[in-house]
């Protein structure tokens, strides 16, 4: 029965094709600094996951944001153990994306012709940097109300465009309600889309390109 179901979906949807243009395909032979592109992608999907479980009890209001933080960790069965996955997978991943991004350099695997992967992937570590930026601010304790007050201090001191720039992060000259806002929309619609992007594009041309292998001494 399911080889039946499986040779319906197969001839409509070219199951068996798409498998062989995906994964059934050579691949260099490496080591676990190989692992490193796949394992941040693990962590991305592990974190939309978690963030969207999160988003059930999350409220982007400075009255309640604090108050909702300590009802996920106290009062939601397993809340303590999802935004833990979620606090501490955001630190991984953009550890995990940085040493992948040292490990392409080192071995000279941004060269032709992977140029444009390697560009992409500079825009997929900028992209988790903003997202851990965005997310640290949605407790609204002091901690991430400082630290945000700081970090857009610092994007307001770029030349000729700072004050705009400022004024566009915070929705005014001081955090505000409205800055908690947008950071919430930054974190879990823009960022993550503008990601999910750049990610379907890495992929694409991984596929197309094939894995860098290893430089030998003849190389």
């Amino acid at each position: 029965m399911w080889k039946k179901i499986f040779d319906w979906l197969d001839e409509r949807l070219g199951l068996v094709d798409l498998y062989k243009n995906l994964l059934d395909r050579p691949e260099p032979q490496g080591n676990w600094w190989n692992t490193l592109g796949s394992a941040s992608l693990f962590l991305f999907i592990m974190q939309a996951v978690t963030g969207i479980f999160l988003t059930v009890y999350y409220t982007p209001s400075p009255d309640h944001a604090y108050d909702s933080i300590n009802y996920i960790m106290n009062g939601v069965a397993f809340g303590w153990l999802i935004r833990g996955i979620h606090h501490w997978g955001a630190t991984l991943m953009v550890i995990v994306v940085f040493v992948h991004m040292l490990r392409v350099f080192f071995t000279a695997s941004f060269k032709y012709p992977r140029e444009m992967t390697w560009l992409i992937g500079v825009g997929l570590f900028l992209l988790t940097l903003g997202m851990g930026f965005t997310g640290y601010l949605l407790p609204w304790n002091q901690k991430s109300y400082w630290a945000t007050t700081v970090g857009t201090q610092i994007a307001g001191t770029v030349p000729f465009l700072g004050d705009f720039i400022l004024k566009a992060l915070r929705g005014g000259s001081n955090l505000s309600a409205l800055t908690l806002q947008r950071f919430f929309a930054a974190h879990i619609w823009m960022l993550p889309a503008a990601l999910a992007g750049l990610i379907g594009a890495h992929l694409y041309l991984i596929i197309k390109h094939g894995e860098s292998h290893f430089p030998t001494k003849d190389d």
